[in-house]
């Protein structure tokens, strides 16, 4: 027994002197990265399904942590605080791991994490040169998608950056309206597929392209569960940071591009981007419609283009304009409904860490959830502590 407890001893030791070394060989195992990013703003009036309300707020506040969990994978976990109608909301927006060391240019992150679908969806709202998300993304998405899942991602060893990706999600956030709850919803209700390939055009200039596909098992309506109730539902959900999409179909398809200059690659003091996504989504329509009730069009559809020139290293300014046109069920018939928006933002940057934005949005909207036309002002803060990871392209 005494030889037994020695050898014990031993390893003990042997393992208390070997893992400190192993471990100070690569600080991110041992110093995971904390961060943390206040967003605040005033805003003139309602804005329809935006995460922004009239009033002062408290936008998407940030707390992030991750770290190499060891020499084969990764993990982040990304917390959000949010004001809303007084109540403090805790959302759990990331919590994955990814792995690091798999061949061949594939990976796999699983867990919770934002859908790498689209341009804009993948990356954190604070990142973003306006207020609030595009009216397309808002109406599909709620904002922006981010889900309990799978990814498996291959980046190709080409000349040009290219890569593809599938995904499955839970999808409960994409769940076409329930209000009977007898709907028998599939656990699984999500799959994606992307690609997207891009580089450089010389020294000054980079560029992207994408398509996606969201496959959507429970996004079909039907009649019997969407009647005049819904439409006040669907404007509800709008304004309470549920997060969920407000306008589901079976399928959604898109293409993004984005174009990037800066004199010889350098974006610290002057820089342009210029943005544009468009979205469908299709196979919405119950089927058990009588064809006379069926609407005009048999899809949403929505798209923006914007662009943003960093003229000095302390200040930008953006231009933004995108339209959301939808089919909303109305007991057995559909009505048409649009929203446009126009949006100027003029933002000061003291440093990479700190923006004050300025923003003006003229709204106009045709029988859209009951919002008029009107001009919106609003005033931001975006704030960032600890150390961050680098934004994405």
């Amino acid at each position: 027994m005494t030889v037994f407890n020695n050898r014990i001893s031993l390893v003990a030791l042997a393992c208390a002197f070997a893992l400190p070394t192993v471990f100070a060989a690569d600080s991110s195992l041992t110093n995971p990265t904390i961060s943390a990013v206040l967003n605040g703003y005033y805003q003139t009036a309602e804005r329809p399904l935006a995460e922004t309300a009239e009033g002062f707020g408290l936008g998407e506040t940030e707390l992030a942590m991750s770290a190499n969990i060891d020499d084969m994978f990764y993990g982040k976990l990304t917390a959000v605080v949010e004001m809303h109608d007084g109540e403090t909301e805790l959302n759990l927006e990331e919590a994955f791991i990814q792995t690091m060391a798999m061949p061949a240019g594939f990976s796999i992150r699983g867990g919770r994490f934002l859908s790498d679908i689209g341009y804009l969806n993948n990356q954190h709202l604070h990142t973003d040169s306006f207020t609030d998300r595009p009216i397309a993304y808002r109406a599909f998405f709620g904002g922006h998608y981010f889900d309990d899942g799978v990814r498996l991602n291959f980046v190709a060893p080409t000349d040009l950056y290219w890569t593809i990706g599938a995904e499955a999600f839970k999808g409960d956030s994409m769940r076409a309206a329930d209000e009977d709850g007898e709907r028998e919803f599939k656990n699984v209700g999500v799959y994606t597929l992307y690609s997207k390939i891009g580089g450089d055009i010389g020294d000054n200039s980079s560029w992207q392209a994408g398509l996606s596909y969201l496959r959507n098992e429970n996004g079909q309506v039907t009649a019997h569960e969407e009647g005049e109730e819904h439409t006040d539902e669907v404007a509800e959900e709008g304004h309470d940071h549920s997060h969920a999409a407000s306008y589901t179909g079976k399928n959604t398809y898109s293409v993004d591009f984005v174009y990037k200059w800066a004199p010889d690659g350098n974006y610290k003091y002057q820089n342009l981007t210029l943005t544009g996504e468009y979205y469908r989504v299709t196979d919405f329509v119950p089927a058990d419609l009588h064809p006379e009730d069926a609407p005009s069009k048999d899809y949403h559809q929505g798209w923006y283009l914007s662009s943003v020139y960093q003229f000095t290293p302390s200040w930008s300014a953006g231009l933004r304009y995108g339209e959301v046109d939808t089919q909303e069920l109305h007991g057995d018939h559909f009505h048409g409904q649009k929203l446009k928006e126009s949006e100027v933002s003029l933002a000061w940057h003291s440093s990479h860490f700190s923006t004050v934005r300025f923003q003006y949005t003229n709204q106009k909207g045709t029988n859209f959830d009951g919002i008029e036309d009107d001009n919106v002002f609003t005033i931001q803060y975006i704030m960032s502590l600890g150390a961050h990871g680098a934004h994405q392209f």
